[in-house]
């Protein structure tokens, strides 16, 4: 008879703890889901990242927040390719090498921009400017090497970046690349990508894609492209936004006109400064001064964050991605720009990773 009750006492106490471990692993399991988890029926959740973050704390809020990065600086042409026959592989590696780990999607960004594009590209050993053919033969090993290296590995690619003007009677930037070779240079960018990797998706990706002239300007560039029959895929709108814009109205109208390209949508480097745009270097305003996280700014990073995320769960059949330009506000390239050493706090997660009030704003719904 002991022994039998020992048996029934033992086995009662079993039972508590299997329900008490359900209970726990649940709890757990619900404290640890991450944006990725709470958008998995929306579209993937980004992040921008640098090889050293990966080996720092940020590394597990990573794994935990987001099911897709993009290499912030690794694996654009001044960093990857500095030299002509001299390619830097190892930030871009490991990168790559973090995504296989955790089974997380990649973005690679980007093959062909106006900005830190080595000298040497654009140069003859003389010093003198290359022709058109040198400088598209140039282009064409880089994008071959680097989309080859990457083939199946990186889903998604931002083949050429911010080719259109800011200048309202402009349509294309003023860059070495137009001036060299004409406005071929876009449509040259997207064949050699999918020569390189048939499979992966090809984006054109620009900024104050909200303001309705560069919006329409990046429109007609994406739908000749199209019309033209060169593989592009995509477009990708940067959405580095404020706490003054954009309005519901105009984010709203902005989804709309790009959905009807009947391309596929990504929010690519998605952050929300808490300074009003208009507070530029050369105009500086008092408030500026004042860099601390204010009950105000946060009021209104909140909705404005709310805003943005009701319109892109709105607007879901047409975007596939949306990536935030860094991890945390522990350092963004806002910090820096547009008024230098002025510190910023536009991401979801607060120096020390803890999530902001924004980001319960943001996965309420």
């Amino acid at each position: 008879m002991k022994y039998v009750v020992n048996f029934i006492f033992f086995f009662v106490l079993l039972l508590f703890w299997a329900c008490q471990s359900r209970q726990d692993t649940a709890g757990n399991t619900e404290k640890e889901k991450g944006l990725k988890d709470y958008y998995q029926d929306y579209f993937t959740i980004g992040v921008a990242v640098s090889p050293w973050a990966l080996k720092t704390d940020e590394a597990s809020l990573i794994r935990q927040q987001f099911n897709s990065m993009t290499a912030e600086n690794a694996m654009k042409m001044g960093p990857i390719h500095p030299k002509e026959n001299e390619y830097y592989w190892s930030q871009s590696d490991s990168i790559v090498s973090f995504a296989e780990r955790n089974n997380m999607r990649l973005r690679g960004h980007t093959l062909c921009w106006h900005n830190q594009t080595p000298d040497w590209m654009f140069k003859d050993e003389a010093g003198n400017t290359v022709t058109k053919e040198v400088l598209l033969q140039r282009l064409k090993d880089h994008i071959t090497t680097v989309v080859s290296r990457y083939k199946g590995k990186i889903y998604a690619w931002d083949v050429v970046n911010e080719a259109i003007s800011d200048k309202r009677d402009e349509y294309l930037r003023v860059s070495p690349w137009t001036t060299i070779i004409g406005e071929e240079f876009i449509a040259k960018a997207f064949e050699y990508a999918h020569e390189a990797d048939p499979d992966a998706l090809l984006f054109y990706n620009d900024y104050n894609e909200i303001n309705p002239v560069k919006r329409e300007k990046i429109i007609r560039l994406v739908t000749n492209l199209k019309a033209a029959g060169v593989p592009i895929h995509g477009v990708g709108l940067q959405g580095h936004w404020a706490v003054n814009e954009p309005s519901y109205t105009q984010l709203d109208s902005t989804l709309t006109d790009f959905a009807k390209t009947g391309l596929q949508l990504q929010i690519t480097e998605l952050d929300i400064s808490v300074y009003p745009k208009e507070h530029q270097a050369r105009d500086r305003k008092a408030e500026d001064y004042d860099t601390t996280f204010t009950s105000t700014k946060e009021q209104e990073q909140i909705e404005m964050y709310k805003t943005c995320f009701e319109l892109f769960r709105k607007h879901k059949a047409s975007i596939s991605s949306v990536t935030f330009w860094n991890i945390s506000d522990r350092r963004s390239w806002l910090d820096d720009f547009p008024v230098r050493d002025r510190k910023d706090y536009p991401l979801l997660f607060d120096k020390a990773l803890k999530p902001k009030k924004a980001y319960f704003e943001v996965i309420k719904f």
